[in-house]
């Protein structure tokens, strides 16, 4: 083992260097350049810069950052293990954490979750956020409804292969909502963290902490229009049945850059199924 030690000189130095305008890449060929060990290295420049954005974050009024879920895409993976289910790695982008997979769910539960969902569909609603209810909003036209978490067995395996393809406990999740738009219906652009500035915040964050990730699966596809947009980023995910987006929101605030839409539906319909994660249990 290595007995190279971390040191607080060090930590400033790594701090000086990205001051300066130099990147992470730079910075660590200068370490292993002055004899210091690759891992120690790696993760010296890892801890002390996630660290010093924190406190350069936070210094500039942004809330704390929160731990969030995080597919293992280290080394690049084609395929993640689903548990039961082999998926695939179509792109991940890193600010804002956005990963696109493939075959998330089969075309029987595609099927099952639009059979299940149909009969109970009503206009969607979103969060009031002065009250910590539900509303109405013109921005949101499709119509909806939640299952339980769990509900039947389709519902739960689908949720199990959800926390382990992002490192999530199954309880931190909340029910599936299932959404279903004709021609014309939309969801403008908006974010699925709840901000700390509205009223109602706190009652709606008592039942399992900020959303801090949002999975949107596709149960259909439209024969025009109903991508999932992320302006801020010039992206769209076009809904492919069976393929999901997932991304994820360290802090609740527009620095994520997670500001996201559905597109309006052109032609055919859209059956989406989403499953927003906690940061703790939600019940």
């Amino acid at each position: 083992m290595s007995r190279q030690a971390v040191t607080p000189e060090l930590r400033q130095w790594i701090v000086e260097q990205a001051r300066a305008g130099h990147g992470p890449e730079a910075v660590l060929k200068s370490m292993l350049a002055s004899g210091w060990d690759e891992p120690v290295a790696v993760d010296a420049l890892e801890a002390t810069l996630k660290t010093h954005l924190e406190e350069e974050a936070v210094a500039r009024g942004l809330p704390p950052a929160a731990s969030v879920p995080e597919p293992a895409l280290q080394e690049s993976p084609l395929y993640l293990d689903g548990g039961d289910r082999r998926v695939h790695v179509l792109q991940a982008m890193y600010n804002p954490r956005v990963v696109v997979f493939g075959g998330l769910l089969s075309d029987e539960e595609c099927d099952s979750l639009i059979d299940a969902a149909r009969p109970r569909l009503a206009r969607s609603l979103t969060v009031a956020t002065q009250t910590g209810g539900e509303e109405v909003n013109a921005d949101r036209t499709s119509d909806g409804m939640f299952f339980a978490r769990g509900e039947t067995d389709v519902i739960a395996r689908i949720e199990r292969r959800i926390a382990r393809l992002v490192n999530w406990p199954v309880e931190n999740g909340e029910g599936l909502q299932v959404l279903h738009y004709t021609p014309g219906a939309e969801y403008k652009p908006h974010y699925d963290y709840f901000d700390p500035a509205e009223p109602g915040t706190p009652t709606i964050v008592r039942r399992g902490g900020q959303r801090v990730a949002t999975l949107v699966m596709y149960l259909s596809e439209p024969e025009k229009g109903g991508g999932t947009t992320f302006p801020d980023v010039h992206l769209e995910v076009a809904p492919k049945r069976g393929n999901a987006v997932f991304f994820s929101y360290e802090r609740p605030h527009p620095s994520t850059r997670t500001l996201h839409g559905g597109a309006p539906v052109i032609a055919g319909e859209k059956w989406i199924a989403t499953k927003w994660l906690r940061e703790h249990e939600f019940n």
